[in-house]
């Protein structure tokens, strides 16, 4: 099953388009449709806490290669490679959305943005594997935070999910 083109429009919309290298709301290098660039860096944590001497996500540096600017062909195929990645989990990991074309647009759109790991453990996958599509929408709005604070951005992009998801 593949995104369809209103889940892609909104992936798009939200993640915004850039074709040089910035540092997204977590600190990690970007380019594109919200393309993370270095898997490494995900994996590193976001403050130093007490005790902690190695890197966190915002000491990483941007290799010299990528500091560009970023052609539409690299970054549309980019996205596609990305995009794969995502449907092919959420399927795995949610079987039923593959016939539910705008359920499966909108909770990979959820995906991409806040990672199959999330996904994997959140209340939208638990209550969209027991058929529970109230739940699932309502649990998408338990997501609007970034760093402990609500932000915007993620309120309006979660309520086009759920509006994509209830379609």
């Amino acid at each position: 099953m593949k995104v369809s083109e209103k889940g892609e429009h909104l992936m798009h919309f939200f993640e915004g388009y850039r074709n040089k290298p910035y540092r997204c709301s977590a600190a990690i290098w970007t380019v594109g449709w919200g393309h993370a660039m270095y898997a490494d860096q995900l994996s590193l944590p976001n403050v130093r806490k007490e005790g902690y001497t190695g890197l966190i996500r915002s000491d990483y540096q941007l290799k010299g290669e990528d500091n560009r600017v970023w052609s539409k062909d690299e970054l549309v195929n980019l996205f596609k490679v990305d995009i794969d990645t995502f449907e092919r989990g959420v399927l795995r990991l949610s079987p039923t959305l593959a016939s539910h074309q705008s359920k499966f647009d909108a909770v990979v759109s959820f995906a991409y943005n806040a990672g199959l790991g999330n996904y994997q453990r959140s209340t939208i996958r638990m209550k969209v594997n027991r058929g529970d599509w109230d739940g699932a929408a309502e649990a998408f709005m338990s997501w609007t935070k970034a760093g402990g604070k609500e932000v915007s951005g993620l309120v309006k992009r979660r309520k086009a999910e759920v509006a994509l998801f209830l379609s």
